[in-house]
């Protein structure tokens, strides 16, 4: 079965950290380009960061020098570690899963960041 589950969302204090987790299952996680999207409510699903399989990382301009997305290969599974939180960034946060032309989404989680 393909899935991909995310873990480690939260309520957090500004200034504060989260480590968010997607593990795959069913798919050729070693194919995948892996991201990280979320949404606000009202607002529409937006980028936030994503790793190829060799390791090459794109971040959203908003994110940059606070979140930092890995992969684990040999655990299928993708990490973003996010530090110096803003309610700003409060959202559901979707993990993804992309090899051409196969798109893959978790069912999300939130993130809540609130003093």
């Amino acid at each position: 079965q393909v899935q991909l589950v995310e873990s480690g969302g939260g309520l957090v204090q500004p200034g504060g950290s989260l480590r968010l987790s997607c593990a795959a299952s069913g798919i050729s996680f070693r194919a995948y380009v892996m991201g990280w999207y979320r949404q606000a409510p009202g607002k529409l699903r937006e980028f936030v960061a994503s790793i190829t399989p060799a390791g090459y990382t794109n971040y959203a301009d908003s994110v940059k020098g606070r979140f930092t997305i890995s992969r684990d290969n040999a655990k299928n599974t993708v990490y973003l570690q996010m530090n110096s939180l803003k309610p700003d960034d409060t959202a559901v946060y979707y993990c993804k899963a992309v090899s051409t032309p196969t798109d893959i989404w978790g069912q999300g989680t939130q993130v809540t960041v609130s003093s």
